[in-house]
C-alpha cells in the first residue's frame, strides 16, 4: 500500500484504541531521510508512539540494504526527530534471519552494532527462533530485543528469561483466523446449513 493508505488505516485504528500504538513503517516509504521524517511526524500527529523501520526493501523480491548506508539513514532520522522534539520509539528491524543471509549471526550482530550506534531505541529480529540465537543477540546489545511469532519460538516466559522485551505477532494470527473462516464457509456450503457455526 502507499503511505497515504497506511496513514488512513492508522488514523482509523488510532481513533478506536487506547493502547500505545506502534506502526510498521516497512522501509520508510522512501530512501530520503527528510521524507521518512515527514512520514513519522504525520504518524506521531495521529498518536503513534513507535515505529518499526526495516533494513530490507521489496521489489521483485526482498533484499537487504547496505548496512552502513541504512545506519546512516537511521542516524539522520533519530537526530531530526530529536531536533524537532518528536517523541517516537524507533525500532530498527534487521531481516538477516528472515532472508537467511550467509553467516547470519555474525551479520546480525554487525548490523545491530551499527544501528545501536546510530541511536535507535530497539532492535527487531524477525524469524529468529533458537534459544541460543536469541540469547546471543540479546547479549550483543543494551537495546530492547523484539522477536516475531514463529512456529518454534520459545514460550513467553523463556523469551523473557533470554532477554526479549517485545514480541510481534506479524500477520500469522490474522492469517490463522482467516484460514478458520475459510474452513467454516466451506463447511456451510458443503452442508448447505449454518450448523457448522453453532
Amino acid at each position: 500500500m502507499s503511505f497515504s493508505e497506511l496513514e488512513y488505516m492508522v488514523k482509523r485504528i488510532s481513533s478506536n484504541v487506547s493502547l500505545p500504538l506502534s506502526v510498521d513503517l516497512e522501509s520508510g516509504y522512501s530512501r530520503n531521510a527528510d521524507e521518512i521524517v515527514a512520514h513519522i511526524k504525520k504518524l506521531n500527529n495521529l498518536g503513534v508512539v513507535g515505529i518499526n523501520i526495516e533494513d530490507s526493501i521489496v521489489g521483485k523480491s526482498r533484499r537487504l540494504l547496505d548496512a552502513e548506508k541504512f545506519a546512516q539513514l537511521l542516524s539522520e532520522l533519530v537526530k531530526s526527530l530529536k531536533k524537532e522534539e518528536v517523541d517516537m520509539f524507533v525500532n530498527a528491524r534487521t531481516d538477516t534471519f528472515l532472508l537467511g543471509v550467509v553467516n547470519t549471526m555474525k551479520e546480525t550482530k554487525r548490523r545491530i552494532h551499527l544501528y545501536e550506534n546510530a541511536g535507535v531505541y530497539g532492535i527487531f529480529v524477525p524469524c529468529i527462533e533458537k534459544e541460543s540465537d536469541i540469547k546471543e543477540v540479546a547479549n550483543a546489545t543494551k537495546l530492547p530485543i523484539n522477536v516475531m511469532c514463529m512456529p518454534k519460538l520459545p514460550n513467553f516466559m523463556t523469551l523473557k528469561t533470554l532477554g526479549v522485551q517485545r514480541i510481534s505477532m506479524g500477520n500469522f494470527v490474522f492469517d490463522h483466523m482467516c484460514g478458520q473462516f475459510k474452513t467454516k464457509v466451506e463447511e456451510i456450503q458443503t452442508q448447505q446449513s449454518f450448523k457448522p457455526i453453532f
